[in-house]
């Protein structure tokens, strides 16, 4: 690698990023600011940022590598990005939650449930899942990043993982919302840059179009021969119906995080951040093509891998088993064989975009979750707002920093770590909060005891599903094995295979009618300020 071409790049990269973390610096003067942009967002910043935020590492090194995997049948996830994440999520949900985020002057999600419902216990409550849960999700983007930079530059992962980190959390406490949105919306242009020529290389790499496809089509009896007791039928055609392929498919990567982006909170507080609904209309195209360049590159230059890795003198063998059966390595590794040294110095700047803008996002949502939610609203807590929330984030950073440096020694590699933590804080959030958020926004009926019984029921289904049940996480854990003897509850059958989301939701949104239905709903007045301006 060509270190002076790499850091003159990287350089350039950081001085535009430092700069436009400063500019939001320089602009935050309130917490409005800090927490909400101030609430005159662009909307092409706007959607950029919401798309950057959304799309990270993990879905170009984790769920890519996942694509190399499961093959092409992942690409339903990309629609469900588009369908849900953008159309139903800006016109259903973005309109009302900017309004009524207006009319309750809130400035977190977590905020804006709990004035909804008229409940500080719930708005504390839901700030604590997000500054105890998001970690995990941090941590695997984190991984994502650092698994590349330490790839690329052959360096340790521990030593890529820390200056990584550092660089991010200098500017995201500095600039509040302001800054990450700046530099979102930067970050996100370059990754859409690097992706399309991402797509464009692979594809004259491997002879074009059609004959790539094709290649990777004639590969099915290798699919077969190695993860056929699965349900693998091949990289252009679904998994069998019912086997272990198809349970982990569709109901963990394609519904677990197709579905879990409406109830997410780092995207949900974009909404809050435009000052009308027009800004919100003309934000869907970009967010559309955006994610459709990102998650459908991804996936599809994913799948691709195999036909490289096969035909390559050095490997002859499929992606995973190329990369030495861990999934996280087969993007990194794809990118640093098969294309010039000027790409991989192009497209390690298109990744620590996608991390860094996701990143800093969350790390602003898990300090603002603690400093405001939990500390000063539910515990009543005094002091600056705005360096309260800094130390908050300063903690969550180092939480994160913890898990991203402990998973890869915890888990096995082959295990595809980082698609499984994005995977796992989706599902948990549409368990707890998708109900309630949705009840929030277009129903009177649903009361306050019908959130909080909700979102118990939501999120400790969830997370009893994945401690001793769902085996890919119940087995490491550790934790079943120790009070029950064996790796999961439901050890023998396909429930072993299938999602917490799949069960947790359902029983969440029952939960969530029955206990309207028997409790008495807010006042009038309240109900009437909140919907002010909605209906």
């Amino acid at each position: 690698m060509n270190i002076m071409l790499l850091s003159t790049i990287v350089l350039v990269y950081l001085f535009i990023t430092g700069y436009l973390g400063f500019l939001g610096y320089r602009r935050t003067k309130n917490a409005t600011d800090y927490m909400v942009a101030g609430r005159t967002v662009h909307p092409y910043i706007m959607a950029l940022s919401y798309g950057a935020t959304f799309i990270s590492t993990s879905a170009i090194v984790g769920f890519g590598g996942a694509a190399a995997v499961f093959g092409m049948g992942i690409l339903y996830l990309t629609f469900l990005n588009i369908f849900m994440g953008i159309f139903v999520a800006f016109v259903f949900f973005g309109k009302r939650t900017r309004m009524m985020g207006l009319n309750l002057n809130a400035h977190t999600f977590p905020e804006l449930l709990g004035k909804r419902y008229d409940s500080v216990f719930l708005q504390g409550m839901s700030g604590l899942l997000i500054f105890l849960f998001m970690p995990i999700y941090t941590a695997v983007v984190l991984m994502g990043g650092a698994q590349f930079i330490a790839e690329v530059l052959q360096v340790n992962y521990n030593s890529a993982l820390f200056f990584f980190t550092v660089i991010i959390a200098i500017y995201v406490i500095m600039g509040g919302l302001k800054g990450v949105m700046y530099t979102d919306a930067f970050q996100g242009t370059l990754m859409f840059i690097g992706m399309l020529l991402l797509l464009v290389l692979t594809y004259v790499r491997l002879g074009g179009v059609t004959a790539a496809h094709q290649k990777l089509t004639d590969l099915s009896s290798a699919a077969v021969q190695i993860f056929g007791a699965k349900g693998h039928t091949g990289w252009t055609s679904f998994p069998k119906f019912g086997s272990i392929y198809w349970w982990e498919l569709v109901t963990t990567i394609v519904l677990g995080v197709g579905i879990g982006v409406l109830s997410q909170p780092q995207l949900a507080v974009r909404f809050m951040t435009v000052k009308s609904n027009r800004e919100l209309n003309r934000a869907v195209g970009v967010g559309g093509v955006f994610i459709l360049m990102m998650t459908g590159v991804a996936f599809t230059v994913g799948a691709l891998t195999n036909v490289y890795f096969v035909h390559h003198p050095e490997f002859q063998k499929i992606s995973l088993l190329a990369a030495g059966k861990n999934v996280e390595k087969i993007i990194p590794l794809y990118i640093n064989k098969a294309f010039p040294q000027w790409f991989t110095a192009v497209f390690m700047v298109t990744l620590l975009a996608a991390a860094m803008s996701t990143l800093s996002s969350q790390f602003h949502t898990m300090g603002t979750s603690a400093g405001r939610d939990v500390y000063e609203s539910w515990f009543k807590g005094k002091g600056n707002t705005l360096i309260i929330t800094k130390v908050a984030m300063l903690i969550t950073i180092l939480i994160s920093l913890f898990l991203a440096w402990g998973l890869p020694a915890f888990f096995e590699g082959g295990t595809a770590i980082i698609a499984r933590g994005t995977a796992i804080f989706f599902g948990l959030c549409s368990a707890a909060f998708l109900p309630m958020f949705i009840g929030a926004l277009y129903s009177k009926r649903i009361t306050k005891a019908g959130a909080l019984w909700g979102f118990w029921a939501g999120f400790l289904s969830s997370l009893l599903w994945t401690l001793f049940i769902h085996l890919k996480e119940s087995q490491p854990l550790l934790l079943c094995k120790t009070l029950f003897g064996k790796d999961s509850l439901a050890a023998g059958t396909n429930w072993t295979v299938v999602d917490p989301l799949v069960v947790s939701l359902p029983l969440a949104i029952v939960v969530t009618i029955v206990a309207s239905r028997f409790s008495r709903p807010p006042g009038d007045k309240h109900l009437n300020q909140c919907f002010k301006g909605i209906e």
